[in-house]
């Protein structure tokens, strides 16, 4: 019989909170982190995005440390990760895993050697866990768009294949010049804040954060229980999901087999949610050929803008206090159903008791990946 897998702790920073709790107070009174920007260093057209306030991140990292040798992830990767590791024993049994989809990409806006090597996603794994002393080589998973929530799936299946007991898991990306000329590039950014599967949705939002939690095979302090997941690529094409949800349809159908649970047992699912035109789509379809049409579905992007690397492990720490809350966030920015296929989008907050939680990912190359949790009993 395979070890049970829990999340015990949870912590975020982001453009609405520098803690879980505070994400969570604005949230409930819908307020978002996206805002109108004029940066001619970032982009030289004005631009909607969720950004962390530079003061404020610096402010709060001076609490913790006086290096100034950091870089701007690498404080909000810090700062996010710290509460967790003060509270938590270290030993040679606690891995520590690193997602992120870009990295330290702004290295390379000046060319060296020092830079490039900076950039480097093994280099800012190091950097982080030096700052710890953790004991363990770092991991690092950079898989798209996926990458935040892929971590949480290849946590449980180290601690399951006795390779440790926890594991640390830290997932961030920041707004760069780099991603924002990449998504305006393929017209994919949208000239308001991102409505995710709206008739009137015309792309997406960026946004930056950085989420930790701590996996572990001890079920006490457990937050959340980790059933079952599953990682499939559609094969479909470099920026475009599958037509059909193929990749999207069998990741949740191998979390569901895992976990040895029904489509109809799922009371909420946390979705991806980008508000591109072919992603929510995509997404409704592979909800619909499983069965989950009527289940109570949001996309926090609404609230964050897309935040890459970072967005499946922030969504699924937001996703957890949802159902320990026995609270449905609203899917903010929707207004009228704009995909083909019904889905139930939460329009308002409302309460709602919850035992099975969906958190779904989809992004570039075609990678998907579901993970399935259970609330404690």
């Amino acid at each position: 019989m395979q070890k049970e897998v829990f999340i015990t702790e949870t912590n975020c920073i982001t453009p609405i909170g520098f803690d879980v709790a505070t994400n969570i107070q604005n949230i409930v009174g819908s307020v978002s982190g996206i805002q109108w920007h004029q940066n001619t260093d970032l982009m030289k057209m004005p631009f909607y995005a969720s950004i962390i306030n530079d003061e404020a991140l610096n402010s709060a990292f001076a609490k913790i440390s006086t290096a100034e040798k950091y870089t701007r992830l690498e404080k909000m990767m810090i700062l996010a990760l710290q509460p967790i590791v003060e509270k938590s024993k270290l030993d040679e049994r606690t891995g520590f895993i690193l997602s992120t989809t870009k990295g330290n990409i702004t290295a390379l806006e000046n060319p060296s050697s020092d830079n490039f090597q900076q950039a480097h996603l093994g280099h800012l794994a190091k950097n982080v866990a030096d700052f710890f002393g953790f004991a363990t080589e770092p991991i690092v998973v950079s898989n798209a768009c996926v990458s935040g929530i892929l971590a949480v799936s290849i946590a449980k299946r180290l601690i399951q294949g006795e390779m440790f007991d926890n594991v640390f898991i830290i997932a961030g990306d920041e707004v760069s010049e780099f991603v924002l000329s990449g998504f305006n590039s393929f017209q994919a950014m949208s000239d308001s804040p991102c409505r995710p599967y709206s008739k009137n949705r015309n792309g997406v939002t960026l946004g930056e954060a950085t989420a930790a939690v701590l996996v572990s095979s001890d079920k006490e302090n457990a937050k959340i229980k980790v059933i079952g997941d599953g990682s499939i690529n559609d094969a479909n094409h470099i920026s475009g999901p599958s037509r059909t949800g193929e990749g999207l349809f069998r990741s949740i159908e191998s979390a569901l087999a895992e976990a040895k649970i029904n489509a109809n047992q799922i009371d909420y699912i946390s979705a991806h949610g980008t508000a591109t035109p072919f992603n929510d789509e995509m997404e409704a379809i592979a909800f619909n050929r499983l069965g989950l049409e009527n289940v109570p579905v949001n996309s926090l992007k609404g609230f964050y803008g897309h935040t890459l690397g970072a967005s499946g492990l922030l969504e699924t720490v937001i996703g957890i206090e949802s159902v320990l809350e026995s609270k449905l966030f609203v899917s903010l920015g929707f207004d009228e159903m704009g995909v083909s296929q019904p889905i139930n989008i939460i329009e308002k907050n409302e309460n709602k008791n919850m035992n099975y939680f969906l958190k779904t990912a989809s992004g570039f190359g075609g990678c998907n990946t579901a993970v399935l949790f259970e609330k404690g009993r």
